[in-house]
């Protein structure tokens, strides 16, 4: 028993012995807090063997910095995957590094080393903890891949908005030197016709390498000028390039908007997404859909030498760039241009709006030179005058009337001591008392301002909104509906009944209004794929009754009335209104002219500014875009 005893306490003493020896605090604290300080970029915040930590600090920062700004301030995620005690009083530690980019994750392992002193363990950093294959003297340098922007694109998928070749103008300060450079930028400014004091003070504040863009035309726009001149400019010079363009520089310019270079105000508001010389959609659906367009940049990581990139290098990351994806419209190119093409001599501001009834597709949405950048088309908004009497006539048919219906058309009629008349070369055969359809035919407004009795402002409001008219909806482009307010009066109650007073539309609202008719329901337009919608809640259907009663009497229209230039259209029988609106200017009185019409699956809305009649202003517009469209 004495031996065995002996035996077991010498084992229990050895036994002891080894557990002094490799008894001390745990590494793996250690190991999870100094992979937390290197996630966070200050690998000094943990106690550190060597070096010291403002030193450990700077190198750090010294290895990662050129990862910005293609990184766009991404913070890996470091998880310890083993930590392994020796001997010596040092412990391995395995770290997994996982940096999550827009465009897919970079991710790879190191190792590094923990050191026991003074009863602690404390890090050791080196270049290779933070990429494995780093030596001393190399960093990490990143670079952004450009992704293919998507397309827009229209009815049948044709290609609006693509890339097309480009001419890009500008001083390339590489070249010469500071005080030539802008020399040559104000050469180039008078070449090109560009404000040469902005221009120079841009080339002035911009790097010793830099190419200062001036301005891009077109490869086939560029003037003879500036093609001849340039070459002659020291420092000037010509890059051959691509950017996204619609098939001419007019085609849906207000709608569709344009793509360049990022402004200073919107890297400010976004820099995490927008950096100098990056380029984005400016305007318009460009800008609205610029995410979905864009794509995602890729990433290229390398390791270098030095900071700037220069000397050996090595890429240690490839990952492609997403492209954008296109963006889908209802829009048709061919009656685009042909719309565009018919307003191209109108002075004024105006627009043409064409819809398919059945479906709601907006085919064209075109502004004249006169309309500069504001998209008059799906946006503007003025007093759609005599073509708003569609929707009255609903709201008497409503009240009891019918087509054949007999109202008064008296030269003029005064309510609250306010004076309405009709037209000034009104004809006199339609006075006295007509039927309702012959009063649509005429456009008398006194006929319809006499019959107030029979509806109000509620009454009016609700048959816009069968029509289209007046309710608001989110179809992912600017888009006016129109408003029908409560009139605060009887006499703007009477305006209201024919379109003036406070009833405002766009040109696509009022070809909405006559596009309903055409397929007897509430139409509403439709341009961006993904984005319909229903006729509101609460509005009445238009009955078939109601449809038919409306057709007939805007049939009436061209068959007797103001829009005979269509009665000989080829296709199938057309429907028409014709309007104008008074408004002040400048101490005179102006019209409007509009005119909608609607032939087969074709709705069509045109409106100029300032005309003399719908019927003379805007119907001969109307008529031949009906012809080409119906291929008359």
């Amino acid at each position: 028993m004495l031996a065995l005893t002996l035996v077991a306490t010498t084992a229990l003493s050895a036994c002891d012995q080894v557990a002094d020896q490799v008894s001390g605090p745990d590494p793996r604290p250690a190991a999870e807090a100094y992979a937390a300080a290197l996630a966070a970029g200050e690998p000094g915040a943990v106690p550190l063997a060597e070096p010291a930590s403002a030193a450990a600090d700077e190198a750090h920062q010294e290895v990662v910095a050129g990862l910005e700004p293609a990184f766009a301030g991404a913070v890996p995620r470091i998880e310890v995957l083993d930590v392994r005690e020796n001997d010596d009083d040092v412990a391995e530690v395995d770290l997994a590094w996982t940096w999550s980019l827009p465009v897919g994750e970079w991710a790879y392992e190191t190792s590094t080393s923990l050191r026991l002193v003074d009863d602690e363990w404390r890090a050791v950093w080196q270049p290779a903890v933070v990429e494995p294959s780093l030596g001393d003297g190399e960093v990490l340098d990143a670079s952004t891949l450009g992704a293919e922007r998507g397309d827009v694109r229209g009815a049948g998928g044709a290609r609006l908005v693509t890339a097309r070749p480009v001419m890009r103008f500008g001083v390339d300060r590489g070249q010469v030197s500071k005080k030539q450079a802008l020399r040559a930028a104000g050469r180039l400014a008078a070449l090109a016709g560009l404000d040469a004091a902005a221009y120079r003070d841009r080339v002035a504040a911009s790097g010793d390498e830099a190419f200062v863009e001036a301005i891009v035309y077109r490869r086939d726009d560029v003037p003879s000028a500036l093609a001849q001149g340039y070459p002659d400019v020291a420092g000037v010079v010509a890059i051959a390039g691509e950017q996204p363009l619609a098939p001419t520089r007019d085609f849906a310019a207000a709608l569709l908007g344009s793509v360049g270079e990022v402004t200073a105000e919107m890297i400010e508001a976004d820099p995490d997404t927008y950096r100098i010389g990056d380029q984005a959609g400016l305007s318009g659906l460009q800008a609205r859909y610029d995410e979905e367009l864009q794509g995602t940049p890729g990433v290229l990581v390398r390791a270098v030498e030095d900071g700037a990139g220069s000397g050996g290098e090595r890429e240690l990351l490839a990952l492609e760039a997403v492209p954008g994806e296109d963006l889908r419209l209802t829009l048709d190119a061919g009656l685009q241009r042909e719309a565009e093409r018919l307003l191209s001599g109108v002075g004024p501001a105006s627009a043409l709006v064409a819809l398919r009834p059945s479906t709601g597709e907006v085919l064209a949405a075109a502004n004249g030179p006169g309309s500069g950048t504001t998209n008059v088309a799906t946006y503007g908004q003025a007093a759609p005058g005599s073509t708003s009497k569609i929707v009255t006539s609903l709201a008497l048919l409503r009240a009891g009337l019918t087509p054949d219906s007999t109202v008064p058309c008296t030269p003029r009629v005064v309510v609250d001591g306010k004076a309405f008349k009709n037209y000034s070369d009104y004809p006199a055969g339609d006075l006295g008392d007509i039927t309702l359809r012959r009063a649509i035919a005429s456009s008398c407004n006194t006929a319809l301002i006499a019959r107030a009795d029979k509806i109000d402002g509620t009454d009016l409001y609700d048959a816009a909104a069968t029509l289209g008219l007046g309710i608001d909806h989110d179809l992912g482009f600017p888009a006016y509906f129109g408003s029908v307010p409560q009139p605060g009066s009887d006499t703007e109650a009477a305006a209201s009944l024919i379109g003036q007073g406070k009833v405002l539309a766009s040109p696509m609202a009022m070809a909405a209004v006559v596009a309903s008719v055409q397929e007897g329901t509430t139409v509403v337009p439709t341009l961006v794929e993904g984005f319909t919608d229903d006729p509101p809640e609460g509005a009445a259907p238009l009955t078939k009754d109601e449809a038919a009663d409306l057709r007939s009497m805007l049939r009436g229209v061209v068959t007797d009335g103001s829009g005979r230039g269509l009665a000989d259209l080829p296709g199938p029988d057309a429907i028409a209104k014709t309007g104008t609106a008074e408004f002040a200017r400048d101490g005179k009185i102006l019209t409007h002219a509009w005119m909608v019409a609607a032939q087969g699956d074709l709705a069509v809305a045109v409106y100029v500014e300032v005309g003399d009649s719908g019927s003379g202003t805007a119907g001969p517009i109307l008529e031949s875009f009906l012809r080409t469209a119906q291929g008359g």
